[in-house]
């Protein structure tokens, strides 16, 4: 039994919260929902720390969802008090509408970055959330081919008198990407300020309408792209994508140090494991650790961060990304397994992350000679 998030949205309509003439999701007191199979995580934010206002609000949720919903639904309910004191603003030049930016990252290349960012990606659209994908790869642009649209042009749209580019939409995810404006044979020969003014015009001359998650799919390393994403946007936080093997945890390393490298100060919401062990299809209860054995994982422990979780090495998973179907699309199987838990928790770690932290600032390059020489706005 899995759970629709619409369906519980529309349920929650129908209660408001004592005090309020709104319902609850019109008053901005739901502020996530999230579902994974027959249970449902509710946050809610309130005005009132008095106790008899919270938990008629619980109940009152629980109630909803099972009269409305599902009888046998599994209801969680987090409570968060909020002064009515003014928000800290976010400095930098926030997207209206989109709610999360996560920046998905490595170090090295050829560890699955991008395969791991589709998949998260229509994991979440499954879970019910808006998502897009900004392919921020400028020189290997793999997006587009994961998602079958690699003959698909953005087009354009007047939002507010402006034209605005519309992504391109496949699988419930909104993409942009320098693929769609290079033809497949041409290699893109930028320098840094070219490309960097090719991403703002992705991002701002987008119609990206409302999104809970923009996934950014960025290069390997530690370079020019990743200031100019992290100047241009207030990121949410970033994942970590690595492979068990040592030269590909070395520069896993490098990649967390730049985020939270002081003047940066992105949150590393995680660690995922990617090619973590081989199981040949004649052989399922085999696993074969051909890159090491939980090295991800020990450096997640090693620079406090939370591991999110790994992906086996398995055939299907390459050959979905080929023919532009996601393997987590495909119902009840150790992959979508996988990148459900992990969704899961990255999901889980950003709720973490945006009640306990401040927001994010865009920060401001004065200089490349590299990130002790970048200043926050």
């Amino acid at each position: 039994m899995k759970l629709d998030r619409k369906e519980i949205l529309k349920s929650l309509e129908t209660i408001s919260v004592a005090g309020e003439g709104k319902n609850m999701v019109e008053s901005g007191a739901v502020q996530n929902v999230m579902t994974f199979g027959d249970e449902v995580v509710v946050d809610l934010v309130l005005q009132t720390p008095a106790l008899h206002i919270k938990k008629r609000a619980e109940v009152d949720v629980m109630k909803a969802i099972h009269e409305h919903v599902e009888q046998k639904a599994k209801v969680k309910v987090n409570i968060k008090i909020e002064s009515t004191s003014k928000k800290p603003e976010i400095k930098g030049k926030a997207i209206p509408g989109i709610s999360n930016i996560i920046a998905v990252a490595s170090g090295k290349g050829g560890v699955g970055k991008s395969t791991v960012t589709a998949n998260l990606a229509v994991t979440l659209s499954k879970m019910g959330f808006k998502v897009g994908i900004l392919d921020a790869d400028i020189y290997g642009p793999s997006i587009p081919m994961m998602f079958d649209v690699e003959a698909s042009r953005p087009l354009s749209v007047n939002v507010d008198g402006k034209s605005k580019m519309k992504p391109v939409e496949n699988y419930g995810v909104k993409i942009l990407s320098i693929g769609f404006f290079t033809q497949p044979n041409q290699a893109v020969i930028w320098r840094g300020p070219m490309a960097s003014k090719a991403l703002n015009q992705m991002i701002f001359d987008a119609a990206w309408g409302e999104l809970d998650f923009l996934l950014v799919d960025l290069p390997p390393g530690t370079g020019d792209i990743h200031l100019s994403i992290m100047q241009s946007l207030p990121v949410t936080g970033s994942v970590i994508v690595s492979t068990p093997q040592n030269v590909a945890l070395a520069d896993a390393k490098k990649g967390v140090a730049m985020f939270r490298q002081e003047s940066i100060n992105v949150p590393v919401l995680g660690i995922i494991e990617n090619m973590a062990y081989f199981t040949p299809e004649e052989l399922p209860e085999n696993k074969y650790y051909i890159f090491g054995r939980e090295g991800a994982k020990n450096l997640a422990k090693d620079i406090e961060a939370p591991f999110l979780g790994e992906i086996p090495l398995v055939q299907s998973l390459r050959e979905s990304g080929d023919i532009g179907r996601p393997a987590a699309m495909q119902e009840s199987t150790p992959l979508e397994e996988a990148f459900e838990e992990i969704t899961r928790g990255m999901v889980q770690e950003t709720v973490n992350r945006n009640q306990s932290l401040p927001p994010t600032e865009a920060i401001k390059i004065t200089t490349m000679a590299g990130c002790s020489a970048v200043n926050k706005k």
